[in-house]
């Protein structure tokens, strides 16, 4: 019996340039994802730079045949989001947040103010929102904010692509409800 061939693991620089077209793709639609939950430039900006810190440290797991690009990174973004509010939950202390930031330079500050401020519609339906369950909030964002296919939101949220599209006909019923009704149930 032979073993399985497997295509040789890419070069440094095959892979490399790889992840380059991927940070370069996602790079406006990850840090759109925290734009919309923060609205305090440096943090997204330290959110955005370690979701590509995880995604360069896992990009060898990349597996295309199960998903999109944007799918993986921001299942990524998602988790690092999760991490950022457990610690901030845990109240560390401010000298421990501001250890290790870099300072954003003027014009950075000033282009993820812009953002920050593209995405305020964002941010407010989401608050909007907040009557709906936390699983039902990210069906919306993931496909009517994002702009994803149904089937990769489901591969982001770890469910069946049916399942998801039960759901999102539902929340889009509970928004269009919540929405005659001025964000009041």
């Amino acid at each position: 019996m032979t073993a399985p061939r497997h295509p040789p693991p890419p070069s440094p620089t095959r892979a490399a340039r790889a992840f380059e077209e991927i940070y370069e793709a996602e790079f406006d639609v990850v840090t759109s994802y925290f734009a919309r939950r923060t609205a305090d430039p440096q943090t997204a900006a330290d959110l955005t730079a370690d979701t590509f810190v995880a995604a360069i440290t896992s990009f060898g797991t990349f597996d295309r045949s199960r998903g999109t690009a944007r799918g993986w990174v921001l299942g990524i973004a998602r988790r690092v989001f999760a991490q950022h509010c457990e610690a901030v939950t845990r109240g560390r202390s401010v000298v421990a947040r501001i250890h290790g930031r870099r300072v954003l330079d003027t014009d950075e500050i000033a282009d993820l103010v812009t953002r920050i401020d593209a995405e305020r519609e964002g941010r407010e339906l989401i608050a909007a929102m907040a009557a709906l369950s936390p699983a039902d909030r990210e069906v919306i964002e993931l496909v009517d904010l994002v702009g994803m296919t149904p089937k990769d939101a489901a591969k982001v949220l770890g469910m069946s692509s049916g399942a998801l599209r039960i759901r999102l006909f539902r929340v889009r019923g509970k928004v269009r409800d919540l929405a005659s009704n001025g964000g009041q149930r």
